[in-house]
Formats: structure tokens, sequence, C-alpha cells
């Protein structure tokens, strides 16, 4: 493919050389260069505009950038753009001959549920006798086909490598979470998408987004950018639902538990073998827990109608999925029936959704037992807001250490016990060590109880200084209650 085919689209303010020539690879990683590629110099967290000289070194015989260079080299081509993090997103599409144009890619953001949504979809539709394709924080999929995934959203090079990958093998439809950072950085700049479905929105990334409203401005503008044949999905019982679609071109839709809406929900029953419910007056038994996982499956429920399928079908193949890994997963012990949940909870709100769910499940006088951590090098300002919900919500709290990053994961839970109130300090314990926090929790707990672990959900690692080891918390789990006969 030639140059001058794929600049297809992009902002251009000026060329330098040949855009007539043959394109190997698109590449916004210098060390990715290879013979014949075109290098996108993205302005990120580390200018790309300082490693133009090692892809050109690497082969690179066009050069996308924002500012040209002081030397330019001979029989380079040099193409100025305005923003290179939407060109790269662009140039990739094209590349890869526009994929999202050969599947129904449907897009879920918000602060909490996307993972649950994307994967329900991808099952569901899956279950429906589609061909499907899913990119999420969990892990992406071509039809049977698993493969790891690094990011809640790839770079674009990556993305549209992986969409295009899909379209190949018969994809029909394609499932993707949609992170605020994804779309700050334009890495889904130039897809085309058939539909778009928020969940919800709470304070969380404010590390990267520096405040609330650009993180709300951030996310609205996946919806400012749908086309007019796609569809808006949005949940209204949450204040901000209709703030998101309220610039888009698409086909809005709404869902609710709460307040008249497209596709209406009632928990008619919510216990620990499931949720039943009546959603547009039929009764389902549905296999996942809590609230938060209502308003997941209406979103699910909605989409599926959104996208041409039937009320019956889709209600039926709901009805036995069980959602991703990670999210609200339970083990009951062989002898005491201790309760041990694990969920990816790592902001207050999806930890307040989770330990609610939890209170509404105890028939008695059950405790509810907290092992809870928050991530280094992530957002501050929820280290004592998370605590403080612990506390609320729990009999007894451990805090603990995450993945502590490039901090010192005491300093982290020093941070939590600030937001712990002053009654609520005797119920508190700070135990470091993951694995000792979730063996002490299990020690503590009588029959019956409730241990949630909460913050990591499906992750097989811990990160600390760098270094991944292995940990994970539902192994972890059940290898305490075997040690401890519970």
């Amino acid at each position: 493919m030639q140059l001058q085919d794929i600049l297809y689209k992009t902002q251009l303010l000026a060329v330098q050389g040949n855009t007539a020539i043959d394109i190997s690879a698109v590449a916004i990683d210098s060390r990715n260069v290879k013979p014949g590629a075109v290098f996108v110099a993205v302005k990120g967290g580390i200018d790309g505009h300082q490693f133009i000289d090692n892809a050109i070194q690497n082969g690179a015989i066009a050069i996308v950038c924002e500012s040209l260079p002081q030397n330019i080299a001979e029989h380079i081509t040099y193409v100025q753009v305005a923003n290179t993090g939407a060109a790269a997103g662009i140039l990739a599409h094209n590349f890869y001959g526009q994929p999202s144009g050969r599947v129904k890619l449907v897009g879920v953001t918000g602060t909490n549920g996307k993972t649950t949504i994307a994967t329900l979809l991808y099952q569901l539709f899956s279950s429906l006798g589609f061909t499907c394709g899913l990119i999420s924080t969990v892990q992406n999929r071509i039809g049977d086909e698993a493969l790891e995934a690094t990011h809640t959203t790839p770079d674009a090079v990556r993305l549209n490598a992986l969409l295009a990958q899909m379209a190949d093998q018969g994809c029909t439809y394609a499932f993707m979470e949609v992170s605020s950072h994804a779309i700050h950085q334009h890495r889904i700049e130039g897809l085309q998408f058939a539909g778009g479905i928020f969940s919800n929105i709470t304070h969380d990334h404010l590390d990267y987004h520096k405040t609330f409203d650009e993180y709300i401005r951030v996310k609205k503008a996946f919806f400012d950018h749908l086309p007019k044949e796609a569809f808006a999905l949005t949940n209204v019982d949450d204040k901000r639902g209709m703030v998101m679609v309220q610039n888009t071109r698409a086909a809005v839709k709404t869902y609710s538990l709460k307040t008249t809406s497209d596709f209406k929900g009632k928990i008619l029953d919510n216990h620990i073998m499931g949720l039943h419910m009546m959603i547009d007056e039929q009764e389902v038994h549905f296999r996942l827990i809590g609230e938060f996982n209502a308003y997941n499956l209406l979103a699910v429920y909605g989409a599926a109608i959104c996208l041409g399928e039937e009320k019956v079908p889709v209600l039926q193949a709901l009805s036995v999925l069980n959602g991703a890994a990670g999210r609200f997963e339970y083990l009951v012990s062989a002898h005491e029936n201790v309760i041990g949940i694990v969920d990816y909870a790592h902001t207050p709100d999806a930890l307040l959704n989770v330990l609610a769910t939890i209170k509404k499940l105890r028939k008695g006088f059950e405790q509810v037992i907290t092992v809870v951590g928050c991530g280094g090098n992530r957002d501050k300002t929820k280290r004592p807001v998370m605590a403080e919900v612990a506390c609320e919500y729990s009999d007894k709290i451990i805090f603990t250490s995450d993945n502590p990053r490039n901090e010192d994961p005491q300093e982290i839970i020093k941070e939590m016990e600030a937001g712990v109130p002053a009654g609520a300090r005797r119920k508190c314990l700070s135990i470091t060590d993951r694995r000792e926090a979730i063996k002490t929790a299990i020690s503590l707990a009588n029959p019956s109880d409730i241990v949630l672990v909460a913050g990591k959900g499906h992750e097989t690692y811990q990160e600390v200084k760098g270094v991944r080891n292995h940990f994970d918390d539902r192994e972890v789990l059940k290898e305490i209650f075997e040690l401890l006969g519970k």
C-alpha cells in the first residue's frame, strides 16, 4: 500500500518528498520499525519526535510528525500533521484495510462495568451463532482463540491489526472496552463504530485527567464522534447519562432500573445464586449477582436489541452466562461455608457497589471482612475514600498491598488509613503482605462469614518495582481455605 493511500483523511499541513511509495508497516515505536515502514512520531508520555533518527536508522522511509526535524534526511518523505496521535489512528486504520468497516464494532465506556458488558456481549452473540471478537482488560478473543491483553484498549496500530485479524477470520461483531486514556490519546481515531454504550462515571484516573470535569469531557467525546448510523445506549440512572449523549449524532437509546427508559429493568430478588429480574415485562433469572450487574445485563440486552436481535432469544441466552473473570467471583469453603469473593473493584464507587451487594446478600449475623489496597503510581485522591467506603460496609477491614508499582506499599496504606473514621479504627488492620492479609482475613472468619478480596480481580500478578510476580487472589483464597481447614 502506498503512503498517499494511507494518508487519506489525515489533517495534512505540509509534505516534503514523494508519497507515491510503498509502505511495509505503520510504527509508533522506533524499536518496532522495519525497512519500508512509516514512523509516526506520537507525542505522549515520551515525545516520539526524539526518536525520528532511530526510526530512520531502523529502515523507516517516511516520517509523520507535528514539527519537522532540523536535519532533513535525503530520500525520506516527511509529512507534517496537526496531531500525530490522531494521524496514527487514521494511518493504521487505512493501512489495515479499514477493518472496523468490515465488522460491526461496538464500544463500551464508563468507569465501572466495561469489562463485564463487553464480555457478556461477546458471550451472548457467540451463543447466538455469530463469530465475534473481544477487546477487553481481561483478554482479547478472536472467535474461540484467546489472546493476552496488555491494555484496556491497545495502541492504534495493535488495535487495527487486531480488528483486521477479526475481520479476516470472519467475525461479524467486535466488542471492545474504550478507556478514557484511549479516547484522549486518539487510539480509536478513524474507527467506525456501529454503537457505543455508557455504563456510569465516577472519580477515577484523576492522576491522568487532573480534574473530574476533564474526565467527563473525554468520555463524552466518544459519543460526540459516533456516526448517525450508530446507536448510543446510555444509563439514565446515572446523573451524567444524558450528558454523555447530548451532542451525539447517533440514535440515542436508554436503559435503567429506577427511571423511565427504552430498556427498563426491575430486581425481583438478589441472592448468592443470582438475580431474578423483570426486563421489559419478562421475568428472567440470571447467574450474575448484584444491582451493578443488573445494570450490566440491561446494557447488554439493550445493545442486542439495537443490533437487531429478538427479545426472548437474547434473554434466554443471557440467563446462562457467567460474566467476566474476577468480577464478583465467589468460592465457598468446604467445611465452614465461608464465602470468599474476589472482585476487581479498585475505585470507591466499584467497592461501594460490591459491598452494598454483599450487604443485601447477608441473611443474618454474618461478618463481612474486607481485604483491600490501592495501586501505586495512580490517582492518590481515591485512597482515603476507598478506606472510608470499606469501613462503612465491613465488620473488619485489612488494608494491604495491591500493585504498588514504584511506590512504597506502606506509604500507600498510610494514605488509605487517613480515610478511616475515628470510630472505625478498632476494626482495621494493616498487613502489607497481600497473601498474609488474605490468610488473616480467613483466620478471622467464622462459619458462613463473607471475605471480600478487592482490587485485583482477574489479575494473575503483583507488580512491585517494575517486576511482575505471580499472584492470583482466587488461587490464594482456595489454597488458604484448604490450609486452614475452613
